[in-house]
């Protein structure tokens, strides 16, 4: 796997950077840069698994099988990638999974004066997920910072 590095300035303080990027709606709004269909089911809470969703072309529920290892509100996220869904079917073992079971994607918030957020992500990818998360973080990124800064 590679590490994959975006960070982006935010005109907003790190809670609402937080809050934003973590709320069940807002999280929808700015993830659609990732899928239009983009959802989780689960909590963030330390520990905790959740499923990072979206729809195929079919209209299937597919997604990824995660688990927070770490979240110190307003500060710092830790996700590590489990598995996968597919099917309805949560797959965490074997070579569907293998290339990619542990990848972590961790979110860092920096306040700066209290007025704004340096946000960092630092993601784990394998060689053929790379061009599609260097457009589209990005992307979503942007969309994170409009939705922040209104």
């Amino acid at each position: 796997m590679k590490t994959l590095h975006f960070d982006n300035k935010i005109n907003a303080p790190t809670s609402k950077v937080y809050e934003t990027m973590l709320g069940e709606d807002t999280f929808k709004k700015w993830t659609s840069e990732f899928s239009p269909t983009s959802r989780y089911k689960g909590n963030w809470n330390k520990g905790s698994k959740i499923l990072f969703l979206s729809d195929d072309a079919d209209g299937k529920v597919c997604g990824m099988v995660s688990r927070i290892n770490e979240n110190k509100p307003n500060k710092f996220v830790s996700i590590e990638h489990i598995g996968i869904l597919e099917d309805g079917q949560e797959i965490t073992e074997g070579e569907k999974v293998d290339a990619f079971a542990g990848a972590l994607e961790e979110y860092t918030f920096t306040s700066k004066n209290g007025a704004s957020t340096i946000l960092k992500i630092r993601m784990d990818s394998v060689p053929e997920w790379e061009d599609y998360f260097m457009e589209s973080w990005p992307r979503a990124l942007k969309k994170l910072k409009n939705i922040c800064e209104r």
